[in-house]
C-alpha cells in the first residue's frame, strides 16, 4: 500500500486507492513503453482498453516495433550483407537475446540458454535427450490438467519408445473438492513411485488455476528418486522469479508471447544446466543441426558436427530475425524495470488489490469462486475464477465494453494484471464492468442457461493465443 493510501488510512474499497497506488508505483512510467488495445479497435477515438490478457498474449512494446522496422530497413538496404554488418548481425541474432533471457529464468549464464524454435518443438528437442525409458524406469510424471500440447508431447514421445501411454504416463490430479495440486502430494508420489519414472515434466504455473508450483522443492524430490526433472515455463517466465541453475532443474522450456511480449507465435527458449553441457552425443543423445555449434565451425561447412558446449547445442538452424528482435524490444523493457524482483512487488500488490475486490463485489455474490491459491507465495500474476454461469456470454459483454480478459470453456475468466503496463485503475475498472454485467445477466439469464451443467466442469478448450504453443 502506498504511503499516500496509508497517511489517509484508506482501504482496498476507497474511491481513491487505485490512483494513489498508480501515482505511488515506481514502474508507472514502463506502461508507456507499450501500445494498449483501443476499447473499440474500429474506432480511432475510442480510447483505450482495460487489457488484462497478458497470460494469453502480451501488448507491443515500442521498442520491438522499432527494432523490428529497423531490421526490415537493414534487409532493404543490405540485402544479404545484413548476416556480417550492421549493429546486430543476423548470423549472430541470438546472441542479443539470450544474456537477459538467462536473467529472466535464473541461469548461470547464457550458456544454459538457447532461443529457438516454438516451445513444443523445444520440449520435443529436449526429451529426446532426456526422456531415456528403461524396462525399469519408463513413466513420465505429468499433471491431468497441463495443456493440451503437453500431453501430445508426451504421448507421442512414449509411442515413439514403443510404450503404450496408458501404462507410461503418470497424471497428478489433486485431492477431491480441491482445484490445484499440493506439493506433499506430489512429492508423495516421487518417493513412493520414483524407481519407475524417468521424467518428470510439470508447469512452473499452471495455465488454468494459476498455480505456481514449488519448482525448487519438486525438483529436488525428483533428483532425489533419481529422476530426470523438466519444466514447462509458458505461464511463469517473465511472470514470476525463476531460479533454474540454483534449483538445478535439469532442463526447461518456454514461449515468450505471453509475459514476455514478443508476438503472436513469438520465438521461444530452452534452458539446460550446465551440467549436462559436455555430455556427448553418446551420453546425452540430441538431434544435430548446423547452429549447434561454436560459430566458427557454423560457416565452415564440414560434414562433422562439432557441438557448441550448453543448451545451445541443441539449436538446429538460424533463429528468424524479426522473432527474436521483437523479444529483444521487450527484454530490454524487462532491463527498464530492473528485471523481476520490482515486477513480482507490483504484480503481488495487483492481484492482492484484485482479489480483495473480487472477494468483495463477485465472490460474496455467490456469482463465482477463486480456483487460484489465496497464497501470494503459490501464485503468479493471474486468477482464475468459476463462474456460476456460461463465461462466453459474459466476456463477449466484457469485450464490448473495452475490457479484455480471457476465459476457459464453459466457466472460467481468468484475469492476469501484468506488472509492466497495468495499473490499479485497471484492476478496479475490471471488476467494476464485471459486476455489471453479472448484475445484468443475473436479471436476464445472460449465459444462465448453460450454468447448470457448466458448473464444477473443467473443459480446457484452448483459446486462440493459447494455441500457437
Amino acid at each position: 500500500m502506498s504511503d499516500a493510501a496509508i497517511e489517509k488510512k484508506l482501504d482496498y474499497f476507497a474511491p481513491d486507492f487505485a490512483e494513489l497506488q498508480d501515482q505511488a508505483d515506481p514502474l508507472r512510467a514502463m506502461r508507456s513503453e507499450f501500445f494498449i488495445p483501443r476499447a473499440d479497435p474500429e474506432k480511432a477515438d475510442s480510447g483505450e482498453a482495460v487489457y488484462l490478457c497478458g497470460n494469453s498474449l502480451g501488448l507491443l512494446s515500442k521498442r520491438s516495433k522499432a527494432l523490428v522496422q529497423e531490421e526490415m530497413d537493414k534487409w532493404a538496404q543490405r540485402g544479404v550483407e545484413g548476416h556480417f554488418t550492421g549493429e546486430r548481425p543476423w548470423a549472430y541474432i541470438d546472441e542479443t537475446v539470450t544474456p537477459l533471457s538467462a536473467a529472466l529464468v535464473g541461469a548461470k549464464n547464457s550458456d544454459e540458454v538457447a532461443i529457438m524454435n516454438s516451445l513444443s518443438v523445444n520440449l520435443h528437442l529436449l526429451m529426446v535427450s532426456f526422456y531415456r525409458p528403461t524396462k525399469q524406469r519408463h513413466m513420465i510424471v505429468m499433471e491431468q490438467a497441463a495443456f493440451c500440447s503437453d500431453h501430445h508431447v508426451v504421448r507421442s514421445q512414449v509411442v515413439c519408445h514403443g510404450l503404450d501411454p496408458e501404462t507410461s504416463v503418470l497424471y497428478l490430479t489433486p485431492r477431491a473438492n480441491e482445484t490445484t495440486l499440493r506439493t506433499e502430494d506430489i512429492v508423495d508420489v516421487l518417493t513412493k513411485r520414483g524407481s519407475e519414472i524417468a521424467l518428470v515434466l510439470l508447469p512452473g504455473v499452471q495455465f488454468y488455476t494459476g498455480q505456481l508450483f514449488d519448482m525448487q522443492s519438486i525438483t529436488a524430490a525428483g533428483h532425489a528418486a533419481g529422476c530426470v526433472v523438466g519444466w514447462d515455463l509458458a505461464h511463469a517466465v517473465g511472470n514470476v522469479p525463476l531460479k533454474l541453475h540454483e534449483w538445478g532443474v535439469d532442463f526447461a522450456a518456454w514461449c515468450s508471447y505471453k509475459y514476455l511480449n514478443s508476438g503472436p507465435g513469438g520465438i521461444a527458449g530452452a534452458f539446460v544446466h550446465e551440467k549436462h553441457a559436455h555430455k556427448t552425443l553418446e551420453e546425452l543423445p540430441r538431434f544435430a543441426g548446423w547452429w549447434g555449434q561454436e560459430c566458427k565451425n557454423r560457416f565452415g561447412m564440414g560434414s562433422e558436427w562439432q557441438m557448441k558446449p550448453g543448451a545451445q547445442s541443441y539449436q538446429l538452424s538460424n533463429p528468424a530475425v524479426l522473432p527474436t528482435v521483437s523479444l529483444l524490444g521487450s527484454l530490454e523493457t524487462f532491463k527498464s524495470a530492473g528485471l523481476m524482483s520490482p515486477l513480482r512487488t507490483k504484480s503481488l500488490q495487483l492481484t492482492s488489490y484484485l482479489e480483495q475486490l473480487m472477494t468483495k463485489e463477485i465472490v460474496a455474490r455467490g456469482w463465482a469462486t477463486q480456483i487460484t491459491p489465496n497464497d501470494p507465495a503459490q501464485r503468479g500474476c493471474q486468477l482464475s475464477f468459476l463462474l456460476d454461469r456460461a463465461v462466453r456470454p459474459v466476456v463477449d459483454e466484457l469485450t464490448k465494453r473495452g475490457v479484455i480478459v480471457d476465459s476457459r470453456e464453459p466457466n472460467v475468466i481468468r484475469i492476469s494484471p501484468a506488472p509492466l503496463y497495468n495499473s490499479f485503475v485497471d484492476v478496479r475498472a475490471v471488476v467494476r464492468e464485471l459486476k455489471a454485467v453479472l448484475e445484468m445477466g443475473s436479471g436476464s439469464g445472460l449465459g444462465s442457461e448453460q450454468a447448470a451443467s457448466a458448473s464444477g466442469s473443467q473443459d480446457q478448450t484452448p483459446s486462440p493465443s493459447d494455441a500457437a504453443q
